[in-house]
């Protein structure tokens, strides 16, 4: 077999995965990824268009309409899965690594990233495995043998952003494949490396060819084309509001599944007794810096509205503004550094904008507010800027009403019970949302009344694979992980059988 002249650069252009094959576009485009501590390229990926997409769907479909995968065995598809788990824990630093420099996070970040994603490949293995050959509905008779079985929706086309690259596209090729589906996914261009590296995993993992196929390329073609296709019976999206209402309007012409996560303007609401004893103090104020700045706030249940009883703000938010200062901005690759870069230029300017619009609407700047000073791990060409803690705001302010997705945090106040349950649903989206508090009984009613899919208590940010992540309005429909993650899916299908059949003489002639 002669050896292959191909060089890494070469390689490394073909990231279109079609069928089995890595690809280069067809129109031989191709796109610089940035590292966004210093906006230098470190990869080339291809540029794919609509007859990528076009390409990589009509793989899919074959895939699933005359492949092995639908048909093969559950026991045989969730070994599948737990062998990715396996291969990730394998790659943990490499993989971890390589979502540190693609999205600008702390390498710390990215391995925690790579465990969640193996244990959402295990989860869902598990998931399958465990169940039985489907739901036996009594029909009332002996006669009768009902059943409703769950099969594989068909091709499913994920759309996933750039945040959390791989963990985004684990909460839906996991179940996706568990089901036995074959899918088109579409990382974000900006961030697709990990993502490019799973699909090799899946194949050393003895996934057939074809079953998996990516398409990297920009959503006003790739994604749009994906959303609208004939051939796609699901589209999977996470990302913003207005991208996320395009990919329903899209899908509904063929009037395909679709589940959308479109993020969240999430509160995190903390009551005075919660603060009561120095520990309780230390916590929160802890957990509320944690929930607005990790990974710089780019997470779409970053709990970037603190809204804390009246009684301890000032103390409440004096501490917060104290440790907000000390936290370690740099690249995300080196040591000591506690939160890296925005994504993007885009980002940081996204950012600048709602602070410069909070302070035009009243809003007091307690710390923050700019770019840092440059250092050697902090380049001047890096996208950083600092944590930023905004005072006295209120709900007109567009920073209190509309997701940022940077590192900034409001700061509102109440009295009562009631106003606080009114000012954390006062917002059009219902992703997620906290509360702290040492009564009991507090605790519950609280919970029991915020309209947010996830509502923590005297935590935030941790999240289970087995229990259903999503949010209410304008967060979207649907839902990842858990049994519910699974069931987005697959069809159902009712299967009724007579064992005793016999003339029903409706008609008489």
């Amino acid at each position: 077999m002669a050896k292959s002249t191909e060089t890494a650069a070469q390689r490394a252009q073909r990231t279109i995965h079609a069928g089995g094959e890595w690809l280069a576009a067809s129109s031989g485009a191709t796109r610089e990824i940035l590292d966004p501590a210093d906006a230098r390229p470190f990869a080339v990926v291809a540029e794919g268009d609509e007859q990528d997409t076009d390409l990589a769907v009509a793989a899919a479909r074959r895939a699933f309409d005359t492949g092995d995968w639908p048909q093969t065995p559950v026991a045989d598809r969730a070994a599948v899965l737990r062998r990715v788990a396996d291969l990730l824990v394998r790659d943990r630093e490499s993989l971890g690594l390589l979502e540190s420099r693609d999205a600008g996070k702390t390498v710390e970040e990215g391995r925690v990233d790579i465990d969640c994603v193996a244990d959402a490949f295990r989860y869902f293995a598990d998931l399958v495995a465990g169940e039985g050959a489907g739901r036996v509905v009594d029909a009332g008779s002996p006669d009768i043998h009902s059943v409703v079985v769950y099969e594989p929706v068909g091709v499913c086309a994920m759309i996933t952003p750039w945040n959390y690259p791989l963990l985004q596209a684990s909460w839906k090729i996991a179940p996706a494949l568990a089901a036995g589906n074959t899918f088109v996914i579409k990382p974000s261009e900006i961030t697709p490396l990990t993502t490019i590296a799973l699909i090799d995993l899946l194949a050393e993992a003895g996934l057939p060819a074809g079953v998996a196929n990516i398409v990297t390329g920009p959503g006003h073609t790739v994604g749009a084309r994906l959303a609208e296709h004939p051939g796609v019976d699901l589209v999977s999206f996470t990302g913003g509001l207005i991208s996320g209402t395009k990919v329903a309007q899209a899908a509904a012409v063929t009037v395909k599944k679709v589940a959308l996560e479109l993020g969240g303007k999430n509160p995190n609401v903390v009551f005075a007794d919660a603060c009561e004893t120095e520990e309780g103090f230390d916590t929160a104020v802890d957990q509320a810096l944690n929930a607005a700045f990790i990974h710089s706030g780019q997470v779409c249940s970053a709990g970037g509205r603190l809204i804390v009883e009246e009684s301890v703000r000032e103390r409440f938010v004096a501490e917060l503004v104290r440790r907000a200062r000390r936290i370690r901005l740099g690249r995300g690759t080196e040591d000591g550094v506690e939160c890296g870069p925005l994504v993007s230029e885009q980002q940081r300017a996204r950012t600048e904008d709602y602070v410069a619009s909070a302070l035009a609407e009243g809003a007091e700047l307690r710390c923050g507010g700019k770019r840092p000073e440059p250092s050697p791990r902090r380049p001047e060409s890096g996208y950083f800027y600092e944590p930023t803690v905004l005072d006295h705001c209120h709900r007109d302010m567009r920073v209190v009403r509309e997701e940022v997705f940077g590192p900034v945090l409001t700061v509102e106040t109440f009295r009562t019970e009631d106003e606080a349950v009114a000012l954390a649903n006062d917002t059009e989206y219902g992703l997620a949302g906290a509360v702290w508090t040492a009564d009991a009984g507090r605790a519950r009613r609280v919970a029991g009344r915020l309209r947010h899919g996830t509502v923590w208590i005297n935590d935030f940010h941790p999240y289970l694979p087995q229990a259903e992540w999503g949010g209410f309005g304008k967060s979207g429909v649907g839902r990842e992980l858990g049994p519910a993650g699974l069931a987005e899916y697959r069809e159902s299908k009712h299967v009724y059988q007579n064992l005793a059949p016999k003339p029903v003489r409706w008609f008489t002639g």
